[in-house]
This record gives structure tokens, C-alpha cells and sequence, in this order.
């Protein structure tokens, strides 16, 4: 495959059209010419008789003839734009849903579970939509998310401005052509992940919401989370994500079919505006121009920060993505924090309680809205049990002795839930999922002292090659299990022969083959994608001189101050820090912001509101000014010849702490022997520019 090289400003954290592009800010593309009407790789294999029988029985065996989320995901269509791609502001397709066309074939693809191909047609719907006459529409595939739009006395409420201005000022372009042209008046962001807030600039002016004029309305916590859940280990979810994603993989039925609440996500220009109304209450009511409205908070479900909406004048439920056309993630594999599947049940079922039993359309940030009180109740149980269930059968098997390391094989839903397709986990899987629980309680530890400490894979692998005879004879036994269509049993074996020889590309090519297999039978786009992708990271390396993205103003804007100081002492080497010992103190006049940074013990600790008495050095600089340091735009260095940055005492301590400082790049090998080489090493970042915000989504 030719493969080129790209630096495309600002995006989001994954990719749309037929260019892949690495977590939104410059990174890796992949050029369509070369793989157009193509497998995704030359060496790739077919679906084996293994993987086509199973996908033949699952024909058999699903509930194909409930039609109703098809009927439903064409409901109240009103109109398509006369184009599929959408460009950025930069120059680059931000977004094509044409590119996944082939989906609409009419054919049974064997590389993709039935299932997850079913979603993916679902996933197809493109253009404006009305959800209640004359009062709310939805633009969907424009993007990740759906854009959400309830007419108000005067103008619009717009939930959920998508990740991208581009496509969300597309989005409102559209609705202003078909039903006429209104202001937004409110902007609702359900919850703190990018791909919700991320288009604002396309739909309102930031002067106006700073007047008052507009109001943007979020959860409690919103702005911490928006950007905090993603710093301090951005840079690995970066790359995790080139799995979780399918960043690598081509738009096929052998590689990138869906992304399960979406096709993908626009990689244009990711934004923020910070909200003027904050919703601090459980449930709280307002008004906004004529159209009532009762916010319901739920920390700690699919979002820390999020919330539901309920029209009482309309019997009308948001659902935000708390209850979507998928079971979610409650660990989601480009890395997060461990959600809480039984609060997530809990949340469902108050909203159940409390707006079920009237509400007559549900509709949601993703997926598509269900109508008929009978229909949401059903869909609202659905879920409810479902992450109920997950929760409360994971820790009856723990309690039971079942360890982290067996659920996953142990952990099923009950026939009644397999039969219905909002229970299918798409986003998520139950055996990620079922593993998630059990660390959200008991950790990673399976209780084996064996396990508590054990030899890194790179070491232990050689032993088990050994003792099994060598890799001659680990070849041809994975060759033989791969004949007979046991993957995994093959995976565990020629894993550890690739880990050993991690230059033998004959073991790597069969891991490949074996990766592809298991990823074309996965029902999860993550599962999936991981697979492939890991698969294709073993036949071709990964792409040399991958970039992180850039960090957005806006986003840096949100960091807090704390927050950098955190990164920085993440980003630094203890190991190049030791025996250092200083006290700085940082002040920051324009926003009143007090900092002690101290180095002792090889660990960089901050305290905001304190100043040591004798600090080793004192710097005054503004905080709008620092964001330009942090965001890259210029350097302590220059603020000082400026003028805008004053040292007191002596610099040494600051020379010493820059020189232990290191620049995260998302190059690291996920698979053994798979590292490219950098022919183009990028000029080196100031050591204190903010380590690249992976505003991932948190999907």
C-alpha cells in the first residue's frame, strides 16, 4: 500500500473521509488511490470456511425479522444534501460518508459479523430529519454524533454541536435552507466528550454567548472534564486509538465498516466555548425562549459530566448518550477511566421513573429516536437491564471465584436480552466490558501471586519458546490450529513466538492472519478494528514519522493551570531529575493564580493558592500569556526578551527542570517489530508546550 505522510491542522481525535487521518492533528494518511475497490493488504487473507460458517449461523440465529430500528432510522426524513464529502476549513476532506457506500450493496459480507453489518447500515442515514412536527429535527451523518435542533419561539436550541465547525456549520446550513432561516438562541452540550462540543464555532459566535446573547448550557463539571480526562495519559490514548478506531484501515468490508453510534468523526477544526449556564442540580428546570425544559444530571455514566434533557410540553426525552442503538463502553479500549455500569443502570431507570411513563419520542446524541410511550419503555428497560445485569452477574461470578483474567469467557447475557438489538454491544463487548467490572472493583489482579509480578512479554516469551521447541515447530503448530479454525488457541501461541523473535516476519504474517480472522467474527467496531488494525501494524510497520495532533487555542484555553503543571510532571524523566532539589514559585497577575512547583525526590509537586517564603526562583508571567507557551506559540525563552516573563532568582532551577522534560509522540509500538523509521524526525516542541490534549471523545 503506498503510504504518505501528512500534517493536517486540528481536527478531531479520529478521521473521516477517504483519508485516515491520526487522531485529528496531523498524523497518518492513507492514500485512497492505492487502495481503491482493494483488500486492505495484498498478503491479506479471505474470510476462512471457519469465519463464513459462523457468520452463515448467526444469520440463522439473530432476530433479523425486528425491522422496526429500520423503520425507525427512516422516520421523518425530510431532505439529503446534493453532496457527500464536506471539506475543512484547512483544505482537507473533513467528512464523506460516500466513502462507505459499498454498505448499501444489498449483499451479505462475510468479513463483517451480520450483526455489526446490520448496525452499519443503520448507521447510513444522511441528511435532515424531523423527529416532531415542527418542533425538533436532527441532522445525522454528518458526523459521529447527531446534531439535535428544537425550534423555539424566535430561533433554535442546538444540541450537541458535533466535533468539527465545519460539519456542524453544514449542519445548520441545511436545517436554515429547508425550514428557514433562525438564530440559535441556546447551544446544549450533554456532556463533556469532543465530538458533542466540538463544532460550537459553526453554529454561534463566541461575542454573543460572552453578552449573554446566546446562552451554552452544560453539566457541572463540564469544562474540567472536557479536557482533564484526556491529558494526563493523551499521548498512549493517542495511539491506542490507532487500534480502537481502525485508524490504518481503508473504508471496506475487510477494514472500517462503522464506528457503532456513527460512522466516524470529521477531522476538521475542534472548538470550545466555555458554557454560561451550568445545570448543578440533580434535576433542574428552565425556560429558553418559550420552550420548557427539566435537565436530568448523570455523573459517572457514558460521560463524568452529563446530562438528559425532558420537554414536558412535549412529551419529548433526550437521551443524550446514555441510552443510544448499542450497549456502550464501560471500559473503553483507547483508555479511560472504568465507568460505573450500575449507575449507569441507576440513571436509565430514574429517568425511566420519571419521564418514561409520558414521554412519547426519545431521541439521542447518537443512533436514532424511537417513538410511542410502549416502545421507549422497552428500549429503556432494555438498556437498564442490560448494564444491570453486566454489573450485578459479573460480581456474582467474582464472588464466586471467577478472576479478571477468566470472565470474559465466563460472563453471558441472558437469551432474553440476546434477542433484542438494543442490548447488542456494538461500542462495547461483553468480554471488554465483563473484564471492566471486575477491575472497577477488584483491580487487575487475579489473586495469583504468579500474576501479581510477572516477567514483561518480551522476556517471559523466549522461555516459553523454548520449552515448546522452538519456533519451527510453534509455526507449524499455529499453522495447524489456523487450518482448523482455532484462532485464538493459534493467537496464544504464535503471540509469544512473535514476542520472542520479533524480527520473524513468517510468525508475524501468521499472527496477522490469525488477527484478521478473529476481527472479521467480532460483533464490536473496536474489537474489530483492533484486530485488523494490530494485523496490519504486523504485515507493514506502523507508518514512520507519525504526528500527534495539535493542540486547538480553545483547548488550551480550557487547560487549567494545575492541570499543566500535572502534565509536566508526567512528561518529566524522574531518572534525569535525580538528586535535584528546588522550590519555584509561579504567579500568574492577570488571573490572580499562585503556584508552588517543587522538586524533591525525583517527583515535581504543585500547590495552588501558596508561595514558599525562599524559593529558589520566582516567575511572574500572565496566564494569557502562558497559553501561549503551553499551546506552542511562542517560549519562555522570547517572553522574556520581551518583556512578558520575569525570573527573580536563580534560573538554574528552571534550565534543570526543562532539561528533564520529554515530548510524547504517538510512535510507540503497540506490536512487537513493528516500529518504523523516523525519515523525517519533526523540529523538537519546547519542552513546555502542553503535551498533545487527546480529546478522544471518551466514546
Amino acid at each position: 500500500m503506498n503510504l504518505k505522510l501528512s500534517h493536517i491542522v486540528l481536527a478531531a481525535y479520529i478521521v473521516s473521509s477517504d483519508l485516515i487521518l491520526a487522531a485529528g492533528g496531523g498524523g497518518i494518511v492513507v492514500d485512497p488511490g492505492a487502495m481503491q475497490g482493494k483488500h486492505f493488504d495484498a498478503k491479506g487473507k479471505s474470510p476462512s470456511s471457519y469465519t463464513v460458517e459462523l457468520q452463515n449461523g448467526l444469520r440463522k440465529s439473530l432476530p433479523f425479522e425486528d425491522k422496526r430500528d429500520f423503520e425507525e432510522s427512516k422516520r421523518g426524513f425530510i431532505a439529503a444534501p446534493n453532496y457527500k464529502s464536506i471539506m475543512a476549513d484547512a483544505g482537507n476532506v473533513a467528512w464523506d460518508m460516500g466513502s462507505y457506500e459499498f454498505l448499501l450493496q444489498g449483499k451479505d459480507f462475510d468479513s463483517v459479523h451480520p450483526s455489526l453489518q446490520r448496525q452499519a447500515i443503520l448507521n447510513m442515514g444522511y441528511g435532515l430529519y424531523e423527529v416532531l412536527p415542527g418542533k425538533i429535527y436532527q441532522v445525522r451523518g454528518f458526523d459521529l454524533a447527531n446534531i439535535s435542533f428544537v425550534k423555539t419561539n424566535t430561533g433554535w436550541i442546538v444540541f450537541d454541536p458535533l466535533t468539527a465547525k465545519e460539519t456542524a456549520r453544514a449542519a445548520l446550513e441545511l436545517v436554515n435552507e429547508k425550514l428557514g432561516k433562525r438564530p440559535v438562541v441556546a447551544v446544549v452540550y450533554s456532556h463533556s466528550h469532543g465530538d458533542h462540543f466540538g463544532g460550537v464555532r459553526g453554529v454561534v459566535d463566541e461575542a454573543d454567548v460572552k453578552s449573554g446573547k446566546v446562552k451554552v448550557i452544560a453539566p457541572a463539571g463540564f469544562m474540567d472534564h472536557a479536557v482533564a480526562e484526556n491529558v494526563y495519559a493523551g499521548n498512549a490514548m493517542t495511539r491506542r486509538m490507532y487500534f480502537q478506531y481502525g485508524v490504518l484501515l481503508p473504508r471496506s468490508p475487510f477494514g472500517h465498516v462503522d464506528q457503532s453510534i456513527g460512522k466516524n468523526t470529521a477531522a476538521g477544526n475542534l472548538g470550545l466555548i466555555e458554557p454560561n449556564i451550568y445545570i448543578n442540580q440533580a434535576f433542574e428546570k428552565m425556560t429558553v425562549d418559550g420552550v420548557e425544559m427539566e435537565f436530568q444530571n448523570t455523573p459517572g455514566t457514558e460521560a463524568p459530566a452529563e446530562m438528559n434533557t425532558y420537554f414536558p410540553q412535549m412529551k419529548a426525552f433526550w437521551a443524550a448518550e446514555n441510552i443510544t442503538g448499542t450497549i456502550h463502553n464501560i471500559y473503553t479500549l483507547r483508555g479511560a477511566l472504568v465507568r460505573d455500569a450500575l449507575a449507569w443502570s441507576k440513571n436509565i431507570n430514574n429517568a425511566l421513573y420519571r419521564y418514561g411513563n409520558e414521554a412519547q419520542v426519545m431521541f439521542a446524541s447518537h443512533s436514532w429516536p424511537r417513538w410511542g410511550n410502549d416502545r421507549i419503555q422497552e428500549v429503556m428497560r432494555t438498556q437498564r437491564d442490560s448494564y444491570a445485569h453486566l454489573n450485578n452477574e459479573v460480581l456474582h461470578l467474582a464472588n464466586n471465584g471467577v478472576t479478571i483474567n477468566e470472565v470474559h469467557n465466563v460472563y453471558k447475557q441472558p437469551d432474553s436480552l440476546k434477542s433484542q438489538w438494543a442490548a447488542h454491544s456494538y461500542h462495547g463487548s461483553e468480554e471488554h466490558n465483563s473484564r471492566a467490572v471486575i477491575n472497577r472493583y477488584l483491580g487487575y489482579w487475579d489473586a495469583n501471586p504468579a500474576t501479581l509480578i510477572p516477567l514483561s512479554p518480551k522476556d517471559s516469551a523466549p522461555l516459553y519458546v523454548e520449552m515448546m521447541g522452538g519456533s519451527s515447530k510453534i509455526m507449524a503448530k499455529g499453522r495447524e490450529l489456523y487450518q482448523q479454525g482455532q484462532y485464538r488457541q493459534a493467537m496464544e501461541i504464535v503471540n509469544k513466538l512473535v514476542y520472542a523473535q520479533p524480527e520473524n516476519t513468517s510468525a508475524k504474517d501468521l499472527l496477522a492472519d490469525i488477527f484478521e480472522q478473529i476481527g472479521y467474527q467480532k460483533e464490536s467496531p473496536s474489537v474489530r478494528n483492533s484486530f485488523l488494525g494490530a494485523a496490519y501494524e504486523l504485515r507493514h510497520g506502523m507508518p514512520g514519522g507519525a504526528s500527534p495532533k495539535s493542540n486547538g487555542p480553545d483547548m488550551i484555553k480550557a487547560m487549567t493551570t494545575e492541570l499543566w503543571l500535572n502534565s509536566l510532571a508526567i512528561s518529566m524523566d524522574s531518572k534525569k531529575a535525580a538528586g535535584m532539589k528546588f522550590v519555584i514559585n509561579l504567579s500568574t497577575p492577570d488571573n490572580g493564580e499562585k503556584f508552588v512547583v517543587e522538586m524533591s525526590n525525583s517527583a515535581l509537586t504543585n500547590i495552588k493558592g501558596q508561595q514558599a517564603k525562599n524559593p529558589d526562583l520566582t516567575i511572574t508571567l500572565n496566564r494569557s500569556d502562558l497559553e501561549q507557551v503551553m499551546g506552542g506559540q511562542t517560549t519562555f525563552e522570547r517572553l522574556l526578551d520581551r518583556g512578558k516573563a520575569k525570573f527573580d532568582g536563580d534560573r538554574k532551577s528552571f534550565d534543570q527542570l526543562k532539561g528533564t522534560l520529554t515530548i510524547f509522540t504517538p510512535d510507540f509500538e503497540l506490536m512487537p517489530g513493528t516500529r518504523a523509521k523516523k525519515s523525517n524526525p519533526k523540529p523538537a516542541k519546547d519542552p513546555f508546550t502542553a503535551q498533545d490534549l487527546s480529546i478522544t471523545g471518551g466514546e
